[in-house]
This record gives structure tokens, sequence and C-alpha cells, in this order.
């Protein structure tokens, strides 16, 4: 294969629905990485004979320690097989959150997920990275070209469709970002609570004193979700206080365990995530505009 043939966008079979609806947006070929486990947890990864010089491999990474393993040997294999500029698609970019060591001896995840990636990979596209004091993608995966982009405006957009006089709030204030994105085109109202952590299952979560939510329609919005404790407790908060109605939207929905019951349960009438993880609360989808940046960015060939 040379260079002028069109690029290809790999992907392992659990995404294939969604890696063939993007290849087509963005004018690539689709192929499957297929996978064989040997008994002792030992991984076997087969890609295409041969590859063209443009190559996306699309992995999120939900489910990150056996699938970083996946990567390494998909792009070195890529490499050896013709890939000349090789891109990752991770809709779910893990192991962002931990940007600093908060106690002496801690591994700074971010730090060593984004440089090992950055070792495998010429370019990456991703959606809202959890990136709180860093202040660039490119600072966590040191890439010459590392796309950050946001699942708050196509959320904002479906909110949009359903509510009126909606009230903005993320359950926490690292959730500023998207929550101010999300408000900003459609002029609601907009804050965060105060989140006290003193364990992973252990929050308090204080309402924006400034903002009355009785009688008001609450979206708690956030990049992701995963035990769903802090959306909990903000829903309990916010009924009591007098909302009219709570409902949730997230870019990532992790939803470890019974946290979908559980927020349930607290009174959330809808959740609504995009599929950058397949989840049954996907509501919009990521590849739009993904697609459109790996052309925007010369990503796709």
């Amino acid at each position: 294969m040379t260079d002028t043939e069109a690029g290809l966008l790999l992907a392992f079979p659990e995404d294939e629905a969604i890696a063939r609806h993007a290849a087509e947006a963005s004018g690539l070929g689709c192929a499957l990485i297929a996978r064989h486990r040997f008994p002792d947890g030992e991984i076997k990864l087969t890609l295409p004979a041969r590859l063209p010089g443009t190559v996306v491999i699309w992995r999120g990474l939900e489910f990150p320690n056996e699938r970083l393993t996946e990567l390494l040997l998909a792009a070195c294999a890529a490499r050896e097989l013709g890939a000349r500029r090789l891109t990752l698609v991770a809709p779910y970019l893990a192991y962002m959150r931990q940007d600093i060591a908060f106690h002496p001896g801690e591994a700074v995840s971010q730090r060593i997920v984004g440089r090992f990636l950055a070792g495998l990979f010429d370019a990456l596209v991703t959606v809202d990275p959890h990136l709180h004091r860093v202040a660039t993608l490119q600072e966590a995966v040191p890439l010459p070209t590392a796309v950050a982009l946001s699942g708050a405006p196509i959320l904002a957009a479906h909110i949009a469709a359903r509510r009126e006089q909606v009230l903005l709030l993320g359950p926490d204030e690292e959730a500023l970002q998207w929550v101010a994105q999300a408000a900003l085109g459609h002029g609601w109202a907009h804050g965060t609570c105060r989140k006290e952590r003193r364990g992973d299952r252990d929050v308090t979560v204080q309402l924006p004193p400034d903002l009355a939510v009785a009688g008001r329609s609450v979206v708690l919005m956030d990049d992701v979700a995963s035990s769903g404790h802090t959306l909990v407790q903000a829903t309990r908060a916010l009924l009591a206080s007098g909302a009219a109605s709570v409902d949730v939207a997230v870019t990532h929905a992790l939803f470890a365990g019974d946290a979908v019951e559980r927020i349930r349960a607290a009174g959330v009438r809808e959740i609504w995530s995009t599929d950058c993880i397949p989840h049954a609360t996907n509501a919009v989808s990521v590849v739009p505009v993904i697609a459109d940046a790996l052309r925007q960015h010369g990503l796709a060939g």
C-alpha cells in the first residue's frame, strides 16, 4: 500500500459498530483487530497483513488496564505493518484524574500514561479528558496533535429539546468547565455544588448559596459518572430544597456497579450520556465531532 491510498481505521470487535460509523463519516476504510486470549491471560492480536501509511486506532479506555496493553501491541504491530502516521481515537481517556501526587510516593498516573501514549502514537483525539490542574491535553499527553473535544454542546442541545428554563449545575467545582460551556449557548443559569470527599464512596455536597433551586428544572452535568455517589448526594439536596425535577447529563457513562439504580432511586428523572462509552443511557453521539476533528487536523489521510 502507498501513502496515496485512503487511510484505515482499526477497531476492536466490541467497538465495531461505532468505529464503522466513524470511519464512514471520516472517509476512512475500516478493519477489525482480532484478539485471542491464551489460558494464562496473555493476548494475541492480529491486524491486517498490510497497512496504509495513515492509520487510526479507535479504542475507548473505560477498562484501561488490559486495553493499554492492547494499545501497546496494536500500535507497535501497526508500525511494523506499514503505518507511518498513527492516530489514537480514545473517546474516553483513562488515568487523567491523578494529575499530582496528593500524598508522598503516589504515582502521577496522568503524566505516566500520557507519556506512554505519546510514545506510541503521533496524534490523539479524545473527548472531555479530565484536566483539572493541567490547562491543556498536550501537557498531559505530549504530542504535537492532541485534540480535546467536548460532549457538552451536544448534550446541551439534547437538554434544550427536552427541558425549559433549565438550571444547569455541576455536582462539584471541577465540573464548571463543562457546565459553563453547555450553558453559554442557551442562556441558562448555571453554577456548581461544593463537594467534600472523604473516600471513594463517602462524599457530602453543598448547593451553591447564590442560586435558587425551588421550582426549577435542574440538570446535573459532569464529564464522568463512576460510582454515582456525588450525583446521589446532589440530587437529594436539590429535591430537599424544592427543585421541580433533577436530570443528569454526562459525557462518560462509567456507572460502576449499581450506580444507575442508586441515582434513579435518589429521584433523578432522566439520565443522558454520550456514546463515548457504550451504555443504556446513551442519548447523543460524538461520532460527527470526532469525524470532523480527524478531517480538520488531516488525520484521515
